[in-house]
């Protein structure tokens, strides 16, 4: 089960990490199963109880997954193996389209809604018992939201979108709590559940979001959360359209004890529209527990580190109670130059949705004349299923080209992968679809002689 490998320890702590330390090392390999308990206590003479304990520690720190009679084993991709280590390294000349960021180009200039808010410090600054989230950010993030049809509620400001998501998970689930989550998606999404102990429960979509099917088949599998992304897909690129959001709310009126994430980073680099999950034309939530989260990273720049909340009375008030126990609140500085930049900008500068969309448009248009089937209805990635990822990958860098293999972002989906068009000149785009077109016609050859 476990090869040559022999666990060592005497105390739970012991043996917990004497695996995990065979896990980062690779000596134990994703997938491996683990010795009964029973087997392992006499091996290492002790109580099956401490073997037990072990187990436990390695299922929460999110190491190993158990399935009952079936056993222990290492995850699939367990927390010391994180997803950003699936890149690419680019040679020098070569065309990069595999970092997610927005075009720097297309940033606004940050320095007058810095001054601004260096200036509201010099005349108020901010001091220990401070309300949390600057007013004027409140009101404009506020607003916002009622404009998109987020029911008023509850409101927090946090560092990104990230650690929103991840504060809200450690303040409602449980290690061992299973989290529906898209597939393809975000990796650094599915890297955070088993770092929190959660388990995964992978859900198909297609360019409108989630499919209702599958969703319906992860709550009835006992999915104690479902986390969505509302626009510019990671990396899909799919849009929740007003459709599918109502087909998916008829999903959750049936499960309205599920915990409900909704990811809207793209705000302010798309212009489809908004829509949610969490109610209908009433207002009314459909689930006790939700929160929708934009983030100022694609729009403003990711190193101004700012998201926005709104959520449940409930679950916002436990996030605000663990962030004033470790990180107090996110800089006024940080809050009153993103409210300084919404002031001016809106959701994003003019002229950003346009530009990414030209550049989507102008890669999916190209890969069609080849007949490439290709997704990408938002955002800044598209995403192309392909038979083989490793050998497209490399064949795209004999061109000088980079892209992003698929598995970073898979739980169970098919192969794929991801081409970053942040800052793809639609002139680029009918040579990117030849070269891949080429390279595919090449493996698919490959695989026939095979």
């Amino acid at each position: 089960m476990l090869g040559d490998y022999r666990i060592q320890g005497r105390r739970a702590t012991e043996i917990a990490a004497d695996v995990e330390r065979a896990v980062g090392s690779g000596e134990l390999e994703p997938g491996q199963g683990l010795p009964p308990l029973r087997e392992l206590a006499e091996e290492l003479g002790v109580n099956p109880n401490t073997v037990a304990a072990a187990y436990r520690l390695l299922r929460d720190r999110g190491v190993i997954e158990t399935a009952g009679r079936r056993g222990s084993r290492i995850r699939p991709r367990p927390v010391t193996s994180y997803r950003d280590q699936v890149r690419v390294d680019v040679p020098s000349g070569t065309r990069n389209l595999t970092a997610g960021n927005p075009d720097p180009r297309l940033l606004p200039d940050l320095g007058p809604a810095l001054a601004v808010a260096a200036a509201a410090a010099e005349r108020a600054p901010v001091l220990y018992g401070h309300p949390a989230a600057d007013p004027d950010l409140v009101e404009l993030a506020t607003a916002g939201f009622l404009a998109d049809g987020v029911p008023g509620a509850a409101f927090a400001v946090t560092a990104g979108a990230l650690d929103a998501i991840d504060r809200v998970l450690a303040a409602c689930l449980r290690p061992g709590d299973l989290v529906a989550v898209e597939d393809p998606g975000w990796g650094s999404l599915l890297d955070l559940l088993p770092a929190h102990g959660l388990r995964t429960l992978p859900v198909a979509l297609d360019d409108q979001g989630p499919l209702p099917e599958s969703v319906a088949a992860a709550l009835a599998a006992g999915a104690r959360a479902l986390v969505v992304t509302s626009r510019a897909q990671n990396p899909t690129g799919a849009a929740v359209s007003t459709a599918r959001a109502a087909a998916l709310r008829a999903v959750l009126a049936g499960h309205p004890e599920v915990l409900l994430l909704e990811d809207d980073h793209g705000h302010g680099i798309t212009d489809l529209p908004f829509a949610t999950l969490v109610c209908g034309p009433d207002r009314r939530p459909i689930c006790s527990r939700w929160v929708v989260v934009r983030s100022a990273a694609k729009a403003f720049g990711p190193d101004l580190r700012l998201a926005v909340l709104m959520g449940d009375q409930d679950t916002v008030g436990r996030l605000l109670g663990r962030q004033r126990l470790d990180t107090g609140w996110v800089s006024h500085l940080l809050q009153r130059a993103v409210a300084e930049l919404w002031r001016t900008h809106g959701a994003g500068p003019a002229g950003v949705a346009q530009a990414y969309g030209e550049r989507r448009q102008a890669l999916l248009a190209a890969l069609a004349a080849h007949g490439i089937a290709a997704h990408g209805a938002s955002g800044i990635n598209v995403w192309v299923a392909v038979p083989e990822e490793t050998a497209v990958v490399v064949g795209l860098l004999q061109r000088n080209w980079a892209v992003t293999p698929g598995a970073a972002f898979r739980v169970q989906s098919p192969p794929g992968i991801r081409i970053t068009v942040a800052r793809l000149d639609p002139a680029e785009a009918p040579r990117l679809a030849a070269d891949l077109a080429a390279v595919l016609g090449r493996t698919e050859a490959g695989a026939r002689q095979i």
